[in-house]
């Protein structure tokens, strides 16, 4: 697979850069909508939480210190999620060009990662730039991110490829994946810090792959501080794992993917 795969990296390079320019052809603000859409909901829940609810983060004095915690867990949640859900769906959205090209299949998830990538990192200059604007000006610790950004993609990868493969045979996984990412969000500290979790709580929330990873990103972009890489070890054995499954699976259920689309 992983030598098909190569062979077909130009098709691969070429779909992820078709389908940047494709998606919003036709706006008016173009490549600016991926940004948009998740700074508008960060921008939601900083007015709801932060003013309305008057949320504030503990020990700390700065009034932008919440906006930037929760645009730092909103972009490492936002990767996570683009690349599981779309990894999902891919091969029944391109069911049509399954069944008419000839091609390694699994190239499609690897399109979206790459596009999610692109995306993501669009996503972090935008909120570099709006940190600026609080006087928060970005450190050496951000380049934490890219280790983080290679974690998150990964494991959402794996679980995405996984779930995709599934959903394929069977249709309601996509329809519970919608509950189940919901819950895994307000289970995950982007919105609230984990200190406020009860601590007959605490032990569910750390068995969440992705608390140390959104704390990665938090840590890095808010307290210009260094990821505790200890905690990162469950997220890379279960992101390693779930890849190997999902290549595991894939390849068993290859022969029938496009039957059963």
């Amino acid at each position: 697979m992983l030598s098909s795969i190569w062979r077909y990296r130009h098709f691969i390079i070429s779909s992820i850069r078709g389908e940047l320019r494709g998606r919003f052809a036709r706006s008016r603000l173009g490549g600016l909508w991926f940004i948009l859409h998740p700074l508008a909901q960060a921008l939601i829940f900083s007015i709801v939480l932060a003013e309305v609810m008057r949320a504030k983060m503990p020990n700390m004095a700065n009034p932008a210190a919440y906006p930037i915690y929760l645009l730092s867990g909103m972009a490492a949640w936002g990767l996570f999620t683009e690349i599981l859900t779309r990894s999902m769906n891919v091969f029944i959205e391109q069911a049509s060009t399954l069944k008419k090209i000839s091609f390694p299949r699994l190239c499609l998830p690897i399109i979206v990662w790459g596009s999610a990538l692109i995306n993501h990192v669009l996503l972090l200059c935008s909120i570099a730039f709006i940190f600026l604007f609080f006087g928060h000006f970005p450190g050496l610790a951000w380049l934490y991110v890219i280790p983080g950004m290679l974690l998150i993609s990964v494991l959402a990868f794996g679980i995405g490829v996984f779930l995709g493969v599934l959903n394929v045979f069977a249709r309601d996984i996509g329809q519970l994946m919608t509950v189940v990412m919901q819950l895994w969000f307000w289970c995950t500290p982007v919105v609230y810090v984990a200190t406020a979790v009860p601590e007959r709580f605490q032990l569910l929330l750390h068995l969440n792959p992705m608390m140390p990873l959104v704390a990665l990103y938090q840590n890095a972009l808010l307290l210009d501080e260094g990821p505790h890489w200890g905690d990162l070890w469950p997220a890379i054995l279960i992101g390693a794992l779930m890849v190997s499954l999902s290549f595991f699976v894939f390849r068993r259920a290859s022969a029938d993917l496009v039957d059963a689309l």
